[in-house]
Order: C-alpha cells, then structure tokens, then sequence
C-alpha cells in the first residue's frame, strides 16, 4: 500500500526526525525512515536505548529548570510528538509554562498542531533551527514567549544534525544573543571523542538521510555555551554515580549502556 504524505515531503527520502520516531516505537514514519533506522540499529542497537534515555533527560532537564523559576521553552529541533513531551513535563511543576516547539519538517509541525491544542500554552511551529533570526521573529514565538524574561532554549541532540559548513556556532550564538540574564540553554550532542567505529557506521548510514550527522570534540561541544555559566558537572559525559547533575537520581547514570554514554556530552548554561 502506497504511504501518503503531505504535500512537499518525500516519502522516499528518510528523515532524521521520522527516524527517531521510529526508535521511540512512533508510528509516524515512512518505510525508508524504517529501512535506514535498521541499517543503524544493526550496527549500533544500543541507539534505541539512547534514544528513549534521551527523552527521559529532556524530562529530568525540563524538571530541574521549572525548579529554577523557569516558566518559558523553545525547543529547537523538537521532532514528532512522543511522550513526555517538553510542555507536559513542564506543567506537571508549572501549570503557567509556555513552550513554543521548533521542527523544520512538515510532517513534524503538521502532527504536532493536531497534537498540542493548547494555544494559549504550547505552539508547534515550522522552521528552520539553522535561521535563528527568522525563528525569534516567528508571530507564534513572540505570542507566547517574552523574551524580556528568561527562557530555556533546548537543543536536545540536535546540533549534531547540522552540518560545519551550516555554522552551528554561530546559530547557537543566534540564540544566546537574544536571551536575559538567568536564561538558560541545554544541549545534548553526540561525540566522536571516543574513536568508536559504531558511531562512524552511523555518520556512513546518516548520508543517506535528509541531514548528515556530524559527532563532534567535547571542545567544540562546550564552545556552544560561548559565556553562559555551566551547571556543574559542567560538560558531561559517561554520565553515573561518579558524574551527577543535580537534578539526576545519582542511583541513575544517563545512558543505561556506559559505552553509550561516552558516545554524547550534554550540558545546561545559565547566562550571567
């Protein structure tokens, strides 16, 4: 049976965010999504584990910045709607939260509009994460974000999904620009500091999708913070009882395969 999609998307190109639906167990995703997202469990299934502790530390994250005072998200890169999406989290600890997700897939904002009927709290927005200026200037991110107060800005494994010749570092630095004092920005970023032959398996299988994937140096990763003061540990990695943030169960590392955890850093910047 011939898959349908809206209108402008390619069925038969696989896509990161459909891809990562798939590892979540979604249902929102076409056959070349699956096809490739096997091709990368085969040679790496733990990227189904990560992938779901993944969400669980959007989660953990969203919990300890409500803890902070924050009532404001965007989340860049949001992806399809799964879980324990950003929002229901952050209103769990704070009903007044506003949160504005970003995606520049079709398929994700179209999904995501059906999904999230709550105007007045969470908006689902299409664009694209590399144009920070044409973001912040979107009529549905300054509805519900006041960028005067402070806001959370999440990049949750996204980064590695925007190529150098992009400017990552001066994307980020789009963003951090537009942000007051007590903001804060989380990110998550794959690593090929550890030499892993899986990982460079992955960046092979990625070519054939919509975007590349592009680990980077647990230097270059930090940089993404420019001056925002890091939460300490700082920059982690390898996360477990040895390395604990403060808003993670010490009992809990990050990932449940430790070679998994050394293959991602991730960290929160609070700016002065």
């Amino acid at each position: 049976m011939m898959e349908q999609a809206p209108q402008g998307v390619d069925p038969h190109i696989p896509n990161a965010a459909r891809m990562y639906d798939y590892f979540l167990g979604g249902k929102d995703n076409f056959q070349a999504d699956r096809d490739l997202a096997d091709m990368v469990l085969k040679a790496m299934p733990e990227v189904r584990i990560g992938t779901r502790e993944n969400r669980a530390l959007i989660g953990r994250v969203v919990q300890y910045l409500c803890e902070q005072g924050i009532t404001q998200f965007l989340d860049l890169g949001s992806g399809l709607p799964a879980q324990e999406n950003v929002h229901e989290v952050a209103h769990r600890f704070a009903p007044e939260a506003r949160v504005v997700y970003v995606d520049n897939d079709p398929v994700v904002a179209t999904h995501g509009r059906a999904l999230l009927a709550d105007p007045n709290r969470v908006a689902m927005v299409l664009g694209d994460v590399r144009r920070p200026e044409e973001v912040l200037a979107d009529p549905e991110v300054r509805a519900l974000l006041d960028f005067n107060r402070p806001v959370a800005v999440l990049m949750m494994f996204i980064l590695h999904l925007i190529s150098d010749e992009d400017n990552p570092q001066g994307t980020v630095a789009g963003y951090r620009d537009a942000l007051v004092s007590g903001s804060y920005l989380a990110i998550s970023h794959a690593t090929n500091d550890v030499g892993s032959q899986k990982i460079d398996r992955v960046v092979d299988f990625y070519r054939k999708a919509n975007v590349e994937f592009t680990p980077r140096p647990g230097k270059e990763i930090g940089a993404f913070f420019g001056d925002f003061e890091l939460i300490p540990p700082g920059l982690a990695t390898g996360l477990g009882p040895h390395l604990v943030w403060p808003f993670i169960d010490p009992n809990t590392p990050l990932f449940i395969d430790d070679d998994m955890a050394r293959m991602a850093y991730a960290g929160i910047g609070r700016k002065p």
